[in-house]
């Protein structure tokens, strides 16, 4: 017998049930695959996994009180919209295997978030699901043709055996519907009753098996009481609208949430790493260790952070900028993991492995803005069971008043409420279209920790920024030059890059980086070098033709280079040689290039603009002077920024605070919405709602405005979902609603709420004038 095939393999993988191996996974070196420590919880650790076979807000209910039933869970929270859950849970309590089996033991499955063959599982459960409903649309139409003659037929037009001839086809046509379309809602329907609990599939599974059982006993005995007429024909009706809103909205949700997927799951399964005897071997990611030399073709990700140590590529880091265009990477320049490798074989360095990684700590923000729950995400799970419990009242008691009239129209008015009442819609509301739009951010490179964050962000009246590393960069710029007689500004600067080009000082690097910019032809070798750390750099120049004599400077602070220096905040450095001072050089802090227009355009929303900054009042007052701030507080400490954001809110604002540094924590954990720009210290990534690596500040207003579009979309959900089941529901339980008609209305509510939701996933520009 042969061997199988890989695809073969890993279809018999997919088939077998995972949760008869979970005991692997209480391994402790498996735990970082899917789980890390919990912050400030010793001897806890937070998982995140993917749960399969929910599809609604009462599944959700249902999975954390099962996960909170297990000694050892603290927490779990279960997303209805990303099919997520975050579990935290004590070590020396509970293993996974426990808390994932009680997960299996109320009908449901739990698996790792970047298991493998998770794609997998979801294309063969989609292809089933297609299958189903294609099942069910080709019996529907057969049985519509059977039908018809019955709806459009004058008395007389058909006899006694010939309408009996079409109720047998017509049932014979639904038997591969019942048995085989109806399956899941069936299997979940008595999963269940097993567990004596409700779920929006209980209702629709016995209205499925009404409207067959009633139909069938009018073909089976004409004469009897369900014999006036039978209703195959809405029965594969409605089976057919369920299965196709419920597969259209599978795929359209893997689309809201796919860009959150997308990103978390970039790097590859293994890697090419270089052995001793310069052959490779194919390793998983996880054996990496720090110094491993791997090799990344083209088109595949890297796998951890390091550096290029051969070759020479181009690559898309938009994960952590947000823009697409490819950027240039060559021997000993860095490379992230999660970025991709598109145009060239290179040989990689690893430097940072595992949660180390810039990649990892992404991933763990997405992950917990994936698994967290808006406030009125929970208001809509809480009455998700209570409503379901009402719609089975309401059948019961719509069913009993019509009994005594007409028990066939009575069953058939049940089933039209058991089928039409859907609180997914309500549930999926709010996460649908936030996800929606965490994956729209995420795609343009800004990073969301808290879903419900949109819902504050969209409220802000105040916007509070920080100056260095925020409005400014963290490099500095050549500002005015003053020389001496006789001395032009490109010799002097020239000069004064030839020297600063041997140190590494941020004060050099952008002498030398105004030299570059100006395009300088170098004129001076240097000789002789001497730096003195906090002072300054000397050494000997010497003119490229050798013509004149050389030259003997310094250049660093005042004191360095012998010269008096006026009384200013200005930041200023000298050049001098050996008969004194030569030039003065200006340096100011860099500005970002869109911090101008991002104020503008805050203003222009309504947004009061504020700059705190720690450093002198002259250096804040600039800056702000700069960017069209005319709120403006410098020497500001951590308690001082506080106490201003304290008194704002006071006074009924509602501000949002972008900073990025170790001092900008407690005032970004107290602020309405909070941004960390840049490669923001852990502490100020901890506390933020938003992290923008980017560092780009029109990514502030992007956000805010998209916020202000998910609210609307959110609330556009929330009065359709309100609407429908205002109208609906009582329409069928006085029988004016027909179980086809049910069906197509329960499908389309939550099929609508996706589509209105996806339109957020999709926008790639944000109207600055919404």
């Amino acid at each position: 017998m042969s061997a199988p095939t890989t695809s073969s393999a890993n279809e018999l993988r997919v088939k077998t049930d995972p949760l008869g191996t979970l005991q692997l996974l209480d391994d402790a070196q498996e735990w970082s695959a899917f789980s890390r420590p919990a912050q400030q919880q010793p001897g806890c650790w937070e998982s995140n996994v993917l749960i399969e076979g929910m599809h609604c807000a009462a599944c959700a209910l249902t999975i954390e009180d099962a996960l909170k039933a297990v000694p050892g869970v603290l927490k779990a929270e279960v997303s209805a919209g990303s099919h997520r859950a975050k579990v935290v849970w004590v070590e020396q309590q509970v293993a996974p295997s426990g808390w994932m089996h009680a997960v299996q033991d109320a009908g449901y499955r739990a698996l790792p978030a970047n298991d493998a063959f998770a794609r997998e599982r979801r294309k063969v459960e989609a292809r089933k699901a297609l299958w189903r409903m294609m099942v069910a649309g080709l019996c529907m139409m057969q049985v519509m043709m059977y039908a018809y003659p019955a709806y459009t037929a004058q008395p007389g037009d058909l006899s006694g055996e010939m309408e009996q001839l079409l109720r047998w086809a017509s049932w014979v046509l639904s038997l591969p519907v019942l048995l085989f379309s109806c399956g899941p809602f069936f299997k979940n329907a008595w999963r269940d009753v097993l567990h004596r609990r409700v779920s929006m599939d209980l209702p629709v599974a016995l209205g499925m098996l009404i409207t067959f059982a009633v139909s069938t006993a009018g073909t089976f005995e004409p004469t009897g009481m369900f014999g006036a007429e039978v209703y195959f024909d809405s029965f594969t009706m409605f089976v057919f609208f369920l299965l196709t809103g419920r597969w259209l909205e599978l795929r359209l949700r893997d689309k809201t949430a796919g860009a959150l997927d997308a990103l978390m799951n970039r790097l590859p399964e293994g890697v090419d790493r270089l052995k001793t005897d310069g052959n490779y071997e194919r390793v998983p990611v996880r054996r990496l260790k720090v110094d491993d030399v791997i090799r990344v073709l083209p088109g595949e990700a890297f796998a951890a952070d390091g550096v290029v140590v051969q070759g020479v590529t181009s690559v898309d880091e938009s994960l952590l900028t947000g823009e697409s265009r490819p950027i240039s990477r060559g021997v000993g320049d860095e490379v992230i993991s999660g970025s991709h490798n598109l145009s060239a074989r290179v040989q990689i360095k690893v430097m940072q492995v595992g949660d180390d990684t810039r990649f990892a700590q992404i991933v763990k923000l997405m992950e917990s803005a994936s698994t967290t729950k808006p406030s009125l995400a929970h208001l809509a799970d809480t009455i998700a069971k209570p409503f379901l419990i009402g719609v089975l009242l309401a059948a019961g008691l719509a069913c009993a008043y019509g009994w005594s009239t007409d028990p066939e129209k009575a069953l058939m008015v049940a089933v039209s409420v058991l089928v039409v009442t859907c609180p997914c819609a309500l549930s999926l509301a709010t996460p649908a279209a936030m996800l929606s739009a965490a994956g729209a951010l995420a795609a343009r490179g800004v990073l969301v920790r808290r879903l419900d964050a949109f819902e504050s962000l969209a409220a802000i009246d105040t916007v509070m920024f920080d100056k260095t590393g925020t409005l400014t960069r963290d490099a500095m710029v050549l500002g005015r030059m003053q020389v001496r007689q006789g001395v032009s500004e490109q010799q002097a600067l020239s000069a004064a890059a030839a020297l600063a080009s041997q140190s590494l000082h941020p004060v050099s690097k952008a002498i030398v980086a105004a030299a570059q910019l100006q395009q300088l032809q170098p004129l001076w070798l240097v000789t002789q070098v001497t730096e003195l750390a906090g002072q300054g750099v000397k050494g000997v120049l010497h003119e490229s033709t050798f013509s004149a004599d050389p030259l003997s400077v310094r250049l660093g602070s005042a004191s360095f280079c012998h010269v008096s220096e006026p009384v200013t905040d200005t930041l200023r450095v000298y050049l001098a040689d050996q008969n004194g001072w030569l030039a003065s050089f200006e340096l100011q802090e860099d500005i970002r290039q869109d911090a101008a227009q991002t104020v503008a355009d805050l203003k222009r929303h309504g947004i009061a603009v504020h700059l705190l900054s720690g450093d002198a009042s002259d250096a804040a007052a600039r800056v702000a002077a700069s960017v069209g701030i005319t709120e403006v507080r410098g020497h500001c400490s951590p308690q001082e920024k506080l106490d201003f954001l304290k008194n704002a809110q006071l006074q009924g604002r509602k501000v949002a605070v972008v900073g990025d540094g170790l001092n900008d924590g407690p005032v970004l954990a107290g602020a309405h919405a909070s941004f960390a720009f840049g490669q923001a210290v852990p502490l100020a990534q901890a506390q933020a709602d938003f992290l923008v690596p980017s560092g780009r500040l029109t990514h502030v207003l992007d956000a805010y405005l998209l916020s202000k579009r998910t609210l609307a979309v959110v609330r556009q959900n929330l009065t359709w979902a309100a609407v429908y089941n205002s109208v609906c529901v009582p329409l069928a339980v006085l029988g004016w609603l027909p179980a086809w008609a049910a069906g197509l209305g329960m499908a389309s509510s939550s099929l609508l709420v996706v589509l209105n939701a996806l339109r957020l996933s999709k926008q790639t520009q944000f109207d600055r004038d919404f």
